[in-house]
């Protein structure tokens, strides 16, 4: 589960959210690349390739495409406050 105590700084404010590389509980972002190349209009890449979301969804279709993301991240770091 994501840690939500450890969001990357640049996550858009909302429901959904990556966490930072440097959460110590070992569910960062390992810049894989998933989300962001399954979803891109809703995730993007910082310098570094770790992933946070760039627009929130807004119809349920959009969310969908973001619930998928939290299932397709190897290491659990996409959360949903929704």
């Amino acid at each position: 589960m994501s840690n939500k105590n450890c969001k990357h700084p640049q996550n858009r404010p909302g429901e959904f959210y990556c966490t930072d590389p440097s959460d110590g509980g070992g569910e960062g972002c390992i810049a894989c690349g998933i989300c962001s190349g399954d979803a891109p209009d809703f995730f993007a890449e910082d310098d570094e390739g770790n992933a946070y979301v760039k627009r929130q969804p807004v119809s349920e279709e959009e969310r969908a495409l973001c619930r998928e993301q939290i299932e397709a991240c190897p290491v659990a770091s996409i959360g949903d406050d929704g």
